[in-house]
């Protein structure tokens, strides 16, 4: 951990004092999720990305987890190394025939030894020669939970479980893992914590199987992104939506699909959260301003929270009343 740039963030934005939160499922607060930690200033998926998210005083930090090849939880967007991180130069012979290079198929001691670079190469986080990390889950919930202890919050994490049915193809179980981990750190029986995944079965394993109290959250895609088996057709019905508030407490869709059928309608009738992605301020396709975007998810369509890149303007925009 590069403690010197942690710590100088937090002395920046001080240590004010602690905000109490209501229950997760029973709160009427605006929820903001730093997604993939302050992923607009810096790579997605770091130690200093959290660290810069915690600073803007969140609600929660989404890290997305997926296994290593020695049954390691690590911290990345993608199954794959290729986007983030400098993989084809470290480890040339290491793609698979589809010319991919995939998490699983590395150590923890191979991937600590690659370097993480911005996904939008020069639009974010141009320099190069900055060394960032991939970080493992336990470093992820220590640095939270020792932030949230020096700055006196009660900031919570928001784990997905990446591509589950890939890793238990692999002979991984990474829902069992990712449970594992969160009951070492006493996040087990914690309203700070909520598990997200687009794969229905997964939540249903969670909250049926292994009878856990955590908070769930289904998220929501297209089917023609082929992300899981899951149909998210039949689920983005009035039925399918009854369906979801059986096993989660809130769904996560992608917000263009709020337009096309009436979700937080069927949602709150069904006594469910909903909380889009992804609002990022360099990309506002409807909108003239950040301030309309916002306006009309939070004002028109009432959704309940927001993931956002650019978190710290959702955090601006919802406390100026």
């Amino acid at each position: 951990m590069k403690n010197i740039f942690l710590i100088s963030i937090c002395l920046l934005v001080g240590c004010a004092s602690s905000i109490e939160k209501s229950n997760f499922k029973d709160s009427q607060k605006k929820i903001v999720v730093a997604h993939r930690g302050a992923s607009g200033y810096l790579p997605e998926h770091t130690l200093e990305a959290y660290t810069l998210a915690h600073s803007f005083n969140v609600d929660y930090i989404e890290p997305d987890l997926v296994m290593t090849k020695d049954d390691q939880l690590v911290i990345l967007h993608d199954i794959h190394l290729d986007k983030t991180t400098n993989v084809a130069r470290i480890f040339p012979k290491r793609k698979r025939k589809d010319g991919q290079y995939y998490a699983i198929d590395f150590t923890l001691k191979e991937l600590k030894k690659l370097k993480v670079h911005e996904r939008l190469k020069g639009k974010r986080f141009p320099n190069k020669k900055a060394k960032f990390e991939i970080p493992t889950f336990k470093e992820f919930i220590e640095l939270i939970q020792g932030l949230n202890k020096t700055r006196n919050k009660k900031i919570g994490i928001i784990p997905e479980i990446k591509s589950p049915e890939f890793h238990m193809k692999a002979g991984k179980d990474i829902t069992k893992k990712t449970l594992m981990v969160l009951a070492q750190y006493g996040y087990d029986k914690n309203e700070m914590t909520i598990i997200q995944c687009f794969h229905a079965p997964t939540l249903k394993r969670i909250k049926f199987e292994f009878k856990s109290k955590i908070s769930l959250f289904q998220l929501i895609a297209e089917n023609s992104w082929n992300e899981t088996s899951t149909d998210y057709e039949l689920m983005m019905t009035e039925k399918g939506i009854r369906e979801v508030s059986t096993y989660a407490d809130g769904i996560g869709p992608w917000y263009p699909q709020l337009d096309q059928k009436p979700l937080v309608k069927w949602a709150h009738q069904n006594n469910l959260k909903v909380i889009p992605y992804t609002h990022r301020v360099d990309d506002l396709p409807f909108a003239t301003s950040n301030e309309a975007f916002l306006n009309k998810l939070f004002i028109d369509q009432k959704i309940d929270g927001i993931f956002s890149d650019f978190s710290d303007t959702v955090m601006t925009y919802l406390e100026r009343d």
